[in-house]
């Protein structure tokens, strides 16, 4: 296997989401990656711009061009990745009309800021009845959402070839966070809520919009919630998308195990 991932803003790799990975696939898996910025995230996106994008499309389109060059039958299988600032630049990295002849297999984007625009109008086409914060999409072939309280794989069918997942949480800043939350309720704030958002939670004009700017800037969650992602919910999101072979549920039950003991 094959993965692209693309970094946040100092160019850092989630390790659960990587290390995960490696487990499921016994260490056969390639990882290619380019640091672009020493800024964080939430500066490099306003004083740098399109240098992120830029660069995971350059990374992309060399990658691409030699991967469909190879023999289908013996080609690696070519993943994206991208978490927070990287999943909006991997979500960039493409365009569908240059792949739809010979697409990659797919991505999984965690924590994707509420500027991403695949995720964005995904959320807004969602099935009449699913909540904004784990939206269904359609038959769930192509596009999936979990969280820390819901897999992949419910309440869908089957895969098909082509495959995006986003795992987010409901108390995530990054993510929900809604510039017009200023005089308007967000969707997610209404009922039902995501577990891990508290019911004492009020919108207030202006007043609320200030709150999840301060948490998007400078707050701080344990593994599981808001921004910060637990390497469990790694382990099931990509055992759920890539379906790796020879893996018992029993073997994958030990797995988490000793995911959950080596990692927050």
């Amino acid at each position: 296997m094959l993965v692209l991932a693309t970094p946040t803003g100092r160019g850092w790799v989630d390790p659960g989401a990587q290390n995960t990975l490696e487990y499921l696939q016994r260490g056969d898996v390639a990882t290619a990656t380019i640091q672009y910025s020493y800024l964080p995230s939430h500066l490099s996106i306003i004083a740098e711009g399109d240098y992120g994008a830029e660069n995971a499309r350059a990374l992309f389109e060399t990658v691409y061009e030699h991967w469909t060059t190879l023999p289908e039958t013996s080609r690696p299988k070519l993943y994206l990745h991208g978490l927070s600032l990287g999943s909006l630049n991997s979500d960039l990295s493409f365009d569908f009309y240059d792949i739809i002849d010979d697409p990659f297999h797919g991505a999984l984007w965690s924590g994707p800021p509420y500027r991403s625009e695949t995720w964005q109008a995904v959320t807004r086409s969602r099935e009449l009845g699913s909540p904004a914060w784990l939206p269904t999409f359609r038959n769930g072939s192509v596009v999936r959402f979990m969280n820390q309280y819901q897999g992949l794989e419910m309440p869908y069918g089957e895969w098909g070839d082509f495959r995006i997942a986003f795992l987010q949480y409901g108390s995530d800043p990054i993510t929900f966070f809604e510039p017009w939350s200023f005089f308007r309720e967000p969707e997610w704030m209404q009922e039902p809520r995501a577990p891990d958002v508290s019911p004492e939670l009020r919108w207030y004009p202006v007043v609320t919009m200030l709150q999840l700017l301060a948490d998007l800037t400078i707050g701080n969650a344990p593994p599981g919630y808001g921004h910060s992602f637990s390497a469990r919910h790694y382990l099931d999101a990509w055992a759920e998308l890539i379906e790796p072979e020879d893996w018992t549920e029993a073997e994958l039950e030990q797995l988490r195990g000793r995911v959950a003991d080596s990692y927050p």
